[in-house]
């Protein structure tokens, strides 16, 4: 799905290469050959633009993956849920700490959320996981970490909560799609109990890793959009239409003058 004129996954892969990563695998299902078709050569088109001379067109092209990057795809072959997902890709990652990047959260972040989520795993060494202050009506639509009282981010996670009621929810920090795990999480996601449907939640293995090792809860700096939601998709199309350096001066126009013939 296209945000302006660039797919989500295209956002995702060049957030994972600024915090400097350089092996991206893609867990995909049935039907989702259009991601590895994106991130091939397109060896006609690129001889295409080259012959008519249209060097910008051909350079965006050839920029899609950097030279130095490596795609591995790896199919999930039933929706068995997220945690299920990561353990599809464990032959791949083997005994490394990697990170989880959900495109469908798209996060305009200065400097890229995983970027700043690398550093506090530099320094800290185990795993880190984004979280943002929700609505606490809007708790049972998250992952809700447990913390210490009047803690400073990263903060130190003593649990975690699938989707809790808001009266139950143990903290307003909900998880979006943002994770740095050490390889321990792939054991309890071999031995977490799966829930309904027979899905593997990444949550449980993570509550369980928990008793092990320090996890952190970083409140990152960004604006998220879920564009898993009609209404973050539509969000996300505007703010960076506006930004956009072919069509934002030209968009924002456009809304200045739509402003006053819009109905309140």
């Amino acid at each position: 799905m296209p945000i302006v004129d660039k797919p989500l996954i295209q956002y995702a892969v060049e957030e994972a290469v600024a915090a400097g990563m350089t092996e991206m695998i893609f867990v995909t299902g049935r039907g989702k050959r259009a991601i590895e078709d994106h991130f091939d050569k397109a060896v006609e088109l690129e001889a295409e633009l080259e012959n008519r001379g249209q060097k910008q067109l051909l350079k965006m092209v050839q920029g899609i993956l950097p030279r130095h990057i490596s795609c591995t795809y790896v199919r999930q072959p039933q929706a068995l849920g997220l945690g299920h997902a990561i353990l599809c890709a464990k032959p791949v990652v083997d005994d490394s700490p990697f990170a989880v990047v959900l495109a469908d959260d798209l996060i305009d972040g200065t400097p890229p959320v995983l970027k700043q989520m690398s550093a506090v795993f530099a320094r800290r060494g185990r795993s880190v996981i984004a979280v943002q202050d929700v609505e606490r009506q809007e708790t049972r639509r998250y992952g809700i970490v447990k913390i210490e009282p009047r803690s400073k981010s990263p903060h130190r996670i003593s649990g975690m909560v699938e989707k809790p009621e808001p009266a139950a929810a143990p903290s307003t920090l909900g998880v979006v799609g943002r994770y740095i795990l050490t390889p321990r999480v792939f054991h309890h996601l071999q031995h977490v109990r799966p829930g309904a449907g027979g899905e593997i939640q990444l949550t449980d293995a993570i509550a369980a890793l928990v008793a092990e090792e320090d996890i952190f809860a970083y409140e990152f700096e960004g604006t998220r959009y879920d564009c898993g939601s009609k209404l973050g998709y539509l969000q996300a199309n505007l703010q960076f239409a506006l930004k956009h350096p072919e069509v934002g001066a030209g968009f924002k126009r456009y809304l200045r003058d739509l402003g006053h013939r819009i109905p309140k």
